[in-house]
């Protein structure tokens, strides 16, 4: 008998992490909450229970007898379901309510690793528009100004002028654009050169990285446009060596996790470090408590162990076994609504997709129509991945796909991947 499993979350992310843990063998069953209706067409089952209804969730998991849960979003964490699940007696898989603030405050992530020597931008913290606009005008541009809360995302500017940064700063300060994420504002030097994404399964002291991946953040081709939750990504990152990634995991994800046991928050699940390669080695732009998205579609389908033994691995304190795939690059492109990620249009009929067995679509911003039709129901609607040969080929496929479709009130980058090198 296979385990059950249930998975917290709603969009392709928790499609991949589900997808995952199916095609693992060690479970029979995962179960989405809430899911949609696209995680359906893999045979993954859903309930309409949301990701904040901590009480409800937790009869869900003792009425249905699931062995653990997933928690893929960064809210939930934030607000302390781990916590509850466990209280419950539930073994849950992600960082407490205290170890979440790693992403849930930029402000305790800065001093962190400052007080731990982790490389990342020199940063100063306002909590008011005057003293953080005397600070932008003073420090000049470029500058980066990141909201100290949750933001989906969407909280970072890179200002190239003092005018942009200023526009920022009001857009946090009076018109309350991110609400309580911006009653602070962490503003940083900005940093030269490539960002990339690792990624590790995590607990207490003891981490699994996973291949790296680099995401693409603006809405735009040409990284063009306003800051999005991410429009496609892929893996590896050929132009990020091996010396890079090995300076990464041990100037940053071994003391940071190291950090977070001694001063009392140790963290289990999933840490994600955004990273940039700079000319004096790489350094945190960023940490969130949980898969990244996109990059969760990338890395996952390039696992090759069974996902699910090794969480309850971690989750039982035994040693996991993580293989991955060795050569071959995986790529994706996510498929947008019209608008996104400031006035999104929705409700668009979804097109049907035929992909091969080394792809994959991964549902996120969908819902059913009267008719039981796909339709967008918010920004990202989807995402389209292929495994292939190298990154060029991988490009060629999920583009041979997504240039067929009538993508009508939809949009997509047509340039994700283009940094690799012609590898």
């Amino acid at each position: 008998m296979g385990q059950k499993v249930l998975v917290i979350g709603s969009g392709a992310r928790e499609h991949a992490i589900a997808h995952a843990l199916l095609r693992g063998g060690s479970v029979d069953e995962v179960t989405v909450a809430p899911g949609n209706p696209g995680m359906e067409l893999d045979g993954i089952r859903t309930t309409q229970i949301d990701e904040s209804n901590h009480a409800a969730l937790i009869a869900f998991v003792q009425d249905n007898h699931y062995d653990w849960v997933f928690v893929g979003p960064e809210v939930p964490l934030i607000e302390g379901l781990v916590d509850d699940m466990e209280a419950a007696g539930i073994k849950a898989f992600g960082p407490s309510k205290a170890a979440a603030q790693i992403e849930g405050s930029k402000d305790f992530a800065k001093r962190l690793m400052e007080r731990h020597g982790i490389p990342t931008a020199r940063y100063r913290t306002f909590d008011n528009l005057d003293d953080s606009i005397a600070y932008v005008r003073e420090h000049g541009a470029p500058i980066v100004i990141k909201a100290d809360g949750l933001a989906a995302g969407k909280g970072v500017t890179v200002a190239m002028d003092e005018d942009t940064a200023v526009k920022a700063l009001d857009d946090i300060f009076i018109d309350h654009r991110f609400g309580n994420a911006g009653a602070k504002v962490v503003i940083e030097d900005y940093l030269e050169g490539q960002e990339f994404s690792l990624m590790s399964f995590v607990r207490g002291t003891e981490f699994w990285p996973m291949p790296i991946a680099q995401d693409h953040k603006r809405a735009w081709d040409g990284d063009k446009g306003p800051n999005t939750g991410g429009m496609g990504a892929y893996s590896p990152v050929p132009q990020i060596g091996n010396d890079v990634i090995e300076a990464a995991i041990n100037d940053i994800v071994r003391p940071t996790v190291e950090a977070m046991a001694a001063e009392g928050t140790p963290f289990t699940g999933i840490l994600y470090a955004g990273l940039i390669a700079t000319a004096q080695g790489p350094k945190v732009i960023e940490f969130n408590a949980r898969f990244g998205d996109p990059e969760t579609e990338v890395v996952l389908p390039r696992l090759t162990s069974d996902l699910a033994a090794s969480i309850s691995a971690i989750l039982n304190g035994v040693e996991p076994q993580f293989t991955w795939v060795e050569d071959g690059a995986t790529l994706g492109v996510v498929l947008a609504s019209d608008g996104y990620p400031t006035d999104v249009v929705t409700g668009v009929p979804i097109p049907d997709i035929t992909v091969d067995s080394d792809s994959h679509v991964y549902y996120a911003g969908v819902t059913n129509d009267d008719d039981g039709r796909l339709i967008a129901s918010s920004g990202r609607v989807l995402f389209v991945e292929t495994s292939a040969p190298d990154i060029r080929t991988a490009q060629g496929k999920v583009y041979a796909i997504l240039d067929r479709l009538d993508v009508t009130g939809m949009f997509y980058r047509h340039d994700i991947g283009a940094k690799a090198p012609n590898a």
